[in-house]
């Protein structure tokens, strides 16, 4: 318990302390920001920062936070490390830059920012891996309210692919419409019942007949997964996660002030931070054991753990808030990696999203692969949504870097994107070399090639930062 209230304090410390170092190196200042400059009707509208926060939160967040921290939490307590240190040194700077950056540019996404500061090779790299991220999103964020809604309706026998239909007619519409229609009305309820949600299983694990653990550095893993690089992958959404890079332009195209950047992104990662804490610590209070609830995800799957947590320890209040939390939240966060990728399309393809028959041309076939891959086993879309997750984040950081060296006098600022640039780079190839869906290479091989591909791109990023010193001189 000692652990978790720590972790809280650090989190809320970190928000204050490090997001206002962020900010400082970053400079916003009082210039027009997309909303106010170009304010289209469609996707550029003027938001109130309250209602930006909860928009922002809940399209970063949907299950992520929370089927992910359960996953995490098969670690052990260590996850609590990651969660806390992630946020507050990767995944806060991640989604603050990566939306002030874009206000700077027009709205512009993390593609066409990758173009701008790394070049073109890097910008088609980087389309390839957002597209793929976030048509995965989408189907990924399909098929967990699916399987639950399917359960929920088995006495008037809609099955599975009816329930896929439903959802994606939604996503269909609200990709469409003005982001004011549904997600400016809407999104910021179903914002706050994510935090209310967390709120409340905190109580009822912390008043009810559970032990939460301290942290340890012991892996805990019963499948004697080793916590490099895996614990890193698994828990993205709540620590460091390259899809909110994809998602951080949206709401950028409607603050009304620069000055709001902190609140909106930085804060919005750190209380996904929170809301993953809760969740970990949940998983392995409730259950006891990593062994027990790694068993529990394998038996009654994510969805099914979060309504047994949830129903357990409140209720049936409790098994509301959870229907509300895998059913609405991942839905809310899919259509707005359906939106993001018509976006991305669109800057590519030059089409004016004004027109609803050119944001009809983009949306329908990015939906269709979507379905199509619904049909894929959800825990195979999982892997490969979570290793692209974290390829993107280190991608997104390292173009943070290049906009940092390029605009700053001082050059040296560029350090607080690039340390977690390198650390990510490290994770994500050392990953993809271990994984099943990888190369499947032992130990001995994957940990010097990740540790040295960082190394690598660390000694490149100090031979630029260097060359733009001279430059300047």
């Amino acid at each position: 318990m000692f652990s978790l209230l720590v972790s809280f304090l650090v989190l809320i410390a970190g928000y204050f302390v490090y997001g206002r170092v962020a900010e400082k190196v970053f400079s916003p200042d009082g210039r027009k920001t997309p909303a106010i400059a170009i304010n289209d009707g469609v996707d550029c509208i003027p938001i109130k920062p309250w209602k930006a926060f909860l928009i922002q939160l809940l399209n970063i967040a949907g299950t992520g936070p929370i089927f992910g921290a359960l996953m995490g939490a098969c670690f052990g307590p260590v996850v609590f490390l990651w969660i806390v240190l992630g946020s507050v040194l990767g995944g806060g700077v991640h989604d603050y830059f990566c939306g002030m950056i874009s206000s700077r540019n027009r709205g512009a996404s993390v593609v066409e920012l990758s173009g701008n500061y790394l070049g073109r090779v890097v910008k088609s790299l980087m389309l390839v891996f957002t597209l793929l991220l976030l048509v995965l999103t989408g189907a990924v964020f399909v098929n967990s309210p699916a399987s639950l809604l399917t359960i929920l309706t088995r006495k008037w026998a809609f099955g599975e692919n009816f329930w896929i239909i439903v959802i994606l007619v939604y996503y269909l519409l609200a990709t469409l419409l003005p982001i004011d229609k549904i997600i400016g009305r809407f999104y910021p309820v179903f914002g706050f019942l994510l935090l209310l949600m967390a709120v409340c299983v905190l109580g009822g694990i912390v008043f009810g007949p559970y032990k939460i653990p301290e942290i340890t550095l012991s892996g805990l893993h019963p499948e004697n997964l080793p916590v490099w690089p895996f614990m890193f992958i698994t828990v993205a959404c709540g620590a460091v996660s390259g899809f909110h890079a994809t998602q951080s332009p949206v709401v950028a195209k409607c603050i009304t002030s620069e000055m709001h950047g902190r609140r909106v992104f930085y804060g919005a990662m750190i209380s996904e931070a929170v809301i993953a804490l809760v969740w970990a610590a949940a998983g392995v209070a409730f259950y006891g054991s990593t062994e027990l609830l790694n068993n529990a995800l394998h038996n009654f799957g994510n969805s099914g753990t979060v309504y047994e947590i949830s129903r357990t320890a409140l209720g049936s209040f409790g098994g509301v808030l959870a229907i509300v939390g895998v059913i609405v939240c991942p839905i809310t966060s899919g259509d707005t990696a359906f939106r993001s990728a018509r976006l991305i399309v669109a800057e590519i393809t030059h089409l004016d999203q004004k027109n609803i028959k050119n944001r009809l041309v983009i949306t329908i076939p990015l939906l269709f692969l979507g379905a199509c891959l619904t049909q894929i086993d959800f825990d195979v879309l999982w892997r490969y949504f979570s290793w692209a997750n974290q390829t993107l984040a280190m991608m997104s950081l390292w173009v943070s870097t290049a906009y940092l060296i390029k605009e700053k006098t001082c050059k040296a600022v560029s350090f607080i994107t690039a340390i977690p640039a390198t650390f990510m780079s490290a994770v994500s190839l050392t990953y993809i070399l271990m994984a099943k869906e990888g190369f499947r290479l032992g130990r001995n091989i994957a940990y010097p090639a990740g540790i040295c591909f960082g190394f690598v791109l660390f000694c490149f990023y100090l031979f630029f930062m260097s060359r733009s010193k001279r430059g300047l001189k």
